[in-house]
This record gives C-alpha cells, structure tokens and sequence, in this order.
C-alpha cells in the first residue's frame, strides 16, 4: 500500500483542510510510490500565520539557545536509524540509485553543525555617531521573519534540510514547500527537527499537486508575513518565483540551473580529470545543478582526454535495478528533451561519439558530443541529463573565453599541473566555485554554491541573506536643532 504524507502545520501533522491529496509517482518504479496531502489556500495560509505566530517568540531566544538546538538535530540525524530511514526513503519515492541517497544523509550532519556555529556570528557592533554629538549606535543582526522555502526533488533530503537550516539558525520561521516528486522524503527534514524539539510554528511543511502549485505559490510570496524567499531549483521556475517576489518588493534567494564547465589544459593529469568527469556528469543520471556538462579540452590532450572518458562510460551499468549506476531520468519529457537536444546539436554540425539517442521510458544511456559550440541548445541550455559536450581549444585564454559563454555560473572546475596557471587562470572563469583539479560537483557548507546572477541566479545560504543588519541609535537629551531656533 502507498504511504500517505500529510502536511505538518503549527506543530501537527494534519490532512489537507479540503481532504485532497495527489500521486507520487517514480520512473523507477514505473508507477505510483505515495499519496500526499494536497494543501489548500487556508492550508497555505494557516500555515504562514502559525510561522508568524511563533517568529514572536522565536526570534526572541538566543543563538546559542538555538545552537543546542541545531547540535541536538544534528546528533539525532547522524544515528543509524535516521540513516537508514533516509536512503530507504529517498530511494522507494525518487528511485535514485542507493549510493545518492546515502551521499544525500552523509553531509547533513555536517551542514547542521556549521549552522550552528553561525551562532557566533549572529553578534553585533557598537560606535559613536559620526554626526550626531555624544550619539552612540548599536547594529544588530536581526532575523527577518517568516521565510518561505522551496526545495528540489533532485537532493530532496540534503536541499530541504539546506533550505531551512541557516534561516531557522537566525531566528526566522519558516514555511517549507516540497516538490511534487518527493514529499516524503522532504516530510522527513521537518519530522528530524520536530523530533529535536523545535517550537511547534517555527517549522511548518506544506505539499501541494502540481496542478495547485502556481496559484497557491503565488498566494504564499504575496502574503504579508512572508520576509523572504528561498528557492532551488530550475531558471525557468525561479524566474517565475523572483517576479512573483518583485510584485511586492520581496527579497529572494534562488540556487538554479548550471552549465558546468570542466577546462582541461594540456599539462593536466588526463586520468584523474577522466575520473572526476565522469563522475561529475553521470552521477545521478546528470540530474544536479553542478553537474559537469561541458568539457572545454585545450587541443594537446583532447584526443586521449576523449578516448578515457568513453571507456569510463562504457562501464556505466543502466537500468532500473539496486546495483547499477545509472537510473531513469526523473520523467519521460525529461529524457525525450535530453536527446531532442543532442539531435539538434548533431544536426548543426556535432560529432555524436558515445550514446544511441534512444530511450526506454526515462531511461537514457550515456552521451558523448564533440564539436558542440555557442548557439546550439546543448550549449546554451542544462540538459540535466547524462550528457558530456565537448569542445577543443588552442590556448587557456580561448578555453576561459568559452566557459564564460554561458549564462549560467553555479560551478566550474579547471585541471592543470601548474598551480601557478591555475590560481592566474581559476579566477577568470566566472563561476561562484571554481574546483582546481576536481569535480564540479563540489560545496562547502561554511559557504554554499551560489550564481552570480542569471539562469543559475544569486544569493547563499548564509546568515547575510536571512538576518537584515539594524541600527539602534541613542541621542543626548538637550540637543538643539537649528531649525527651530
């Protein structure tokens, strides 16, 4: 029987208001994994009004009052129990392979403790005016209020537990939306903080069909308890998320789509650079925003780099059971929009080296491209997919010219023996994290990855954008105002 995921407001776990629900459905699975609550516009509305309820007092407590808190969540999380109910989770709802899941718990521990370190930051400043005679000023970090949060299906555990941790950390509340592909999963962030001992209100889940979503989104961003908004997920959406926000003057954070590049020099270390390629772009089915997507190869190590990648790939087990590598993409239109991409690019001059352009179901194997250049969709647009493209180049100039011909910035990586090339040459790719000699799929939870604008979008996961800096300034008593003289 499919299990039910039920909303979780004001501290209780509650069914929708009007009793609707939707499918979850799995490509892996080829069918129906789960049902869940579908909320309604009082659901959504019931829900910011509990967060702001309990902002009264939440924000009040300290921040080492809340750095316990976190440390006690992490503890909990890093059990064999919670474990094992992730990676079951997480696997039976997105079909992803095991490994993914177990890779989605692991850095959680970690992120929830970094956040509770921020508990030393949360601190203030004092100074004298400068313009007001024996005035003094105080600057505090104060949280903002009710943020909304929206997290992914793709890394539904690590993203939810990321969406709410630092803006919980600084004294906000928050509303979380999940996707419609993994509520489940994503219901297990908050039942983790719920079981910590969080305040009922300061932590509230809401889960909505597709169908509902944009309307009841739109209804969330508008309402005048919202402070903030967090999304991550694709251009497409957030665009839609930061007009929404803009209508009211709204702050938002957006973590979107990526284009990654991997620049290879020629003195590079071609087997290590395989290895993480490969890694970075198939794992997962391709289906991350750090993704590995384009490979940028300076002309004297092409043709091995080429000939190692297509013999790592061509181990790459795929289908739909527990051990192999790679599993179906998340839908059919998915997969049928990867290949559609690698046609046209063949179309307009791209050599296919690797792949079938075939698929079952959601099911896409590994494809290699050579020749894919600016203006092609493969090049300009995530594909999302397990799809390497590849372009040769003469000199690091041209390969850094090419990996900023993109509007996308998330992640980059650079591969070199010469470290005093890479530190001249990393910092003229514009990415907000450039990995010299590894993966593009790389973060650090002191700071995360983060755009620098465009369709990968802008803001971290830091307590700048979830604490707004105040000033308190005191006057003397008697002071004279030559206005009124």
């Amino acid at each position: 029987m499919a299990s039910f995921t039920p909303l979780f407001i004001d501290g209780k776990e509650t069914p929708a208001s009007d009793n609707a629900t939707f499918e979850v459905f799995s490509t892996t699975a080829s069918g129906v994994v789960g049902t869940s609550a579908s909320a309604s516009s009082a659901d959504c509305k019931a829900a910011v009004e509990a967060a702001g309820r309990a902002f009264k007092t939440w924000e009040q407590t300290t921040p080492w009052y809340r750095r316990d808190l976190f440390l006690k969540v992490a503890d909990l999380v890093a059990s064999d129990r919670w474990r094992d109910l992730v990676v079951k989770t997480t696997v039976e709802e997105t079909g992803c392979i095991p490994a993914w899941a177990l890779g989605g718990w692991i850095g959680v521990a970690s992120l929830l403790r970094t956040a509770a370190s921020f508990a030393n930051e949360l601190t203030g400043m004092t100074f004298p005016s400068s313009s007001i005679p024996g005035g003094h000023c105080v600057m505090e970090r104060r949280a903002v209020g009710v943020v909304f949060g929206i997290a992914p299906w793709n890394a539904p555990f690590t993203l939810t537990v990321r969406a709410i941790a630092v803006p919980l950390m600084c004294g906000n509340t928050v509303v979380l939306k999940s996707s419609e592909f993994s509520p489940r999963t994503q219901a297990l962030a908050v039942q983790l903080f719920h079981e910590a001992g969080f305040p009922s209100g300061v932590l509230n889940y809401i889960s909505m069909s597709r169908e509902t979503a944009p309307v009841l989104t739109a209804e969330i961003i508008a309402h005048p308890l919202v402070r903030k908004i967090n999304f991550t997920g694709s251009d497409r959406v957030g665009r839609i998320i930061a007009t929404e926000a803009a209508k009211y003057l709204k702050p938002v954070v957006l973590e979107l789509g990526g284009k990654a590049p991997a620049v290879v020099l020629d003195d590079a270390s071609l087997v290590d650079a395989a290895n993480a390629i490969v890694y970075g772009a198939m794992l997962h089915s391709g289906q991350i925003c750090m993704s590995t997507e384009r490979v940028i190869v300076q002309r004297g190590a092409a043709d091995k780099l080429v000939a190692q990648i297509q013999t790592l790939t061509e181990t790459l087990t795929v289908g739909t059971e527990e051990n192999v590598k790679l599993r179906p993409l998340f839908s059919e239109g998915s997969a049928a929009n990867v290949l559609a991409m690698i046609s046209e690019a063949q179309a307009a001059g791209a050599q296919l080296i690797a792949g079938d352009l075939g698929r079952n179901g959601a099911l896409v194997r590994p494809h290699l491209i050579k020749g894919v250049k600016p203006g092609m969709r493969l090049w300009e647009r995530e594909s999302f997919g397990p799809v390497i493209a590849f372009a040769v180049v003469d000199t690091p100039e041209e390969a850094v010219e090419l990996a900023n011909a993109s509007d996308y910035s998330l992640s980059a990586a650079l591969w070199t023996s010469d470290m005093y090339m890479a530190h001249r040459i990393a910092p003229m790719i514009r990415a907000g994290y450039v990995n010299i000699n590894g993966p593009t799929f790389h973060s650090e939870p002191l700071v995360s990855v983060a755009g620098l604008s465009g369709s990968s979008g802008y803001g971290h996961f830091g307590i700048d954008d979830f604490t707004d800096k105040r000033i308190v300034a005191t006057h003397p008593l008697g002071r004279q105002f030559p206005f009124l003289k």
